[in-house]
């Protein structure tokens, strides 16, 4: 204790000397969840992303801190008229972290295994309009697609899509290879990922030298080590209960943006009582947002209605279609013959879903229904309620960017099977024009909405906590990532 007390006195009296000591290059980043591998094309914990997004990997295009899609590992590209014929051209210079040159092979390797048969990429419908892959010379590749597709550079965007090499695709998940500004240096299992400076990195180095990420679930222990110096920044930060006493600290800065995590209760469509559209709107009507929003995020979070960021200009206010109205709720469950209706509720560490889970037991058992907890560690919840799809209800936030896609697919976890559905998701596929495509978007809320396929609670605020003098770390999060890119501590 006494060495810890040091240590934290040490790190205060360095932020408060200014020139006197030499501006730091190293970075501690809490995280409340330990990915449960570290390659981003085989898994879909956001926790890898939170880690290799942007330090690790890097894909053909990346998000930008504001959410818009800038040039990643190519420079530029070109589209068709028809818009079926994407070509990227590739900065010249770069290697993977083995030193192996990265070519327009290592794109054609990547997006064909991605979309391969024996693919385990969590996001395979990102490459499924992908028709062939040519290497048109060295930092040249020709994509071409079965149907017009707009969206195509915001796809290849996503962690999922991310470029590695033959040479050693096979161990990412725990020697993750990449091209981008930090290399991978060890990992301690319930305790820590350390990265450290690519100095061969073909663009801009980053101010850091060195990064650590420190996995901390609990509440009061991520207050704790915040206080102690132990760790330098949460940028996702899990005890919004405590950010007052921040805010009242100069040695901290709280950070406080959105996230594009639409936070649900989401429900298993194919399980018996669940797959009557009355029960669902039933637990729909038994929610009370505002009460979740304040007694399991302090307040932090904006109400929604559907599976879609308020923050977006197609975004449509649906709230009203599921307001608190137990009164309704309860003639709903006597419509559908459900009354004394016991379900599973499978609840992940994040502190959003345990306390969230916690009141929205409270909240349906007022209306008649009955719930078994079940508290999962992450890895458990994968096994079981994502790929398994063996639950009842779960909470959970989506943070993947624009997801709405998700409900067209009838194998996704919460197996909701629409066919008009899935046929708009499909002819938005293959529009370009920004206006229709923002009338398909507004029309699949509405579906989504008024189908009651989950319990929509709120958007995922996002708050962070940092040590005073730390530039450069995202305040909004438009894809899981803690991106180091920009990082640095001001002189």
């Amino acid at each position: 204790m006494f060495a810890r007390i040091l240590a934290a006195t040490a790190a205060a009296l360095a932020l408060t000397a200014g020139g006197a000591f030499a501006q730091r290059t190293d970075i501690t980043i809490g995280m409340v969840l330990e990915p449960p591998n570290l390659d981003p094309t085989g898994g879909a914990a956001a926790a890898i992303d939170e880690v290799v997004y942007a330090n690790v990997f890097e894909g053909l295009t990346r998000f930008a801190p504001d959410g818009s899609v800038v040039p990643g590992l190519a420079r530029d590209w070109d589209v068709s008229e028809d818009g079926t014929v994407y070509t990227f051209r590739l900065h010249e210079g770069v290697s993977f972290h083995d030193g192996t040159a990265m070519t327009a092979d290592d794109v054609v390797f990547s997006l064909d295994r991605a979309r391969g048969e024996e693919s385990t990429n969590a996001q395979k419908p990102l490459f499924a309009g992908i028709d062939r892959v040519e290497a048109v010379d060295d930092v040249t590749v020709r994509v071409t697609l079965s149907a017009p597709d707009g969206a195509f550079p915001f796809k290849m965007a996503w962690g999922d899509a991310v470029m590695v090499a033959p040479e050693s695709a096979e161990t990412l998940a725990t020697n993750p290879v990449g091209t981008g500004p930090f290399r991978f240096a060890d990992w301690v299992p319930g305790d820590r990922v350390e990265l450290v400076r690519n100095d061969g990195y073909w663009g801009e180095a980053p101010a850091l030298e060195r990064a650590t990420f420190r996995f901390i679930s609990d509440p009061n222990a991520a207050f704790a080590a915040m206080m102690a110096g132990d760790v330098d920044a949460f940028p996702n930060y899990p005890a919004p209960e405590t950010l007052a006493q921040f805010e009242a600290n100069p040695q901290f800065e709280v950070i406080v943006g959105s996230t594009e995590g639409e936070t649900v209760l989401a429900m298993n469509n194919g399980f018996g009582p669940l797959s009557d559209k009355r029960v669902r709107q039933a637990i729909a009507h038994a929610v009370d947002r505002e009460e979740i929003i304040e007694g399991a995020m302090f307040g932090y979070g904006t109400p929604i209605g559907t599976h879609f960021a308020p923050h977006h200009p197609d975004y449509v206010d649906l709230t009203d279609l599921s307001r608190h109205d137990p009164e309704q709720a309860r003639a709903l469950l006597a419509q559908a013959g459900q009354e004394g209706l016991t379900l599973r509720l499978m609840l992940p560490p994040p502190s959003y879903a345990r306390r969230g889970g916690e009141i929205v037991a409270a909240q349906l058992r007022e209306v008649g229904i009955e719930t078994e907890i079940a508290n999962l560690e992450w890895a458990q919840w994968l096994e079981q309620v994502f790929r398994g799809k063996d639950f009842d209800l779960t909470i959970v936030s989506h943070t993947e960017p624009m997801d709405i896609n998700i409900y067209a697919r009838p194998d996704y976890y919460f197996q909701y099977d629409n066919e008009r559905l899935q046929t708009l998701m499909a002819e938005l596929e293959m529009t370009t024009n920004k206006e229709q495509r923002s009338a398909l978007l507004r029309q699949a809320q509405e579906i989504v909405a008024t189908d009651y396929v989950n319990g929509f609670l709120f958007q995922l605020a996002k708050t962070g906590v940092a040590r005073a003098g730390i530039e450069g770390l995202w305040e909004n999060a438009p894809t899981q990532a803690n991106d180091l890119t920009q990082v640095r501590w001001a002189e």
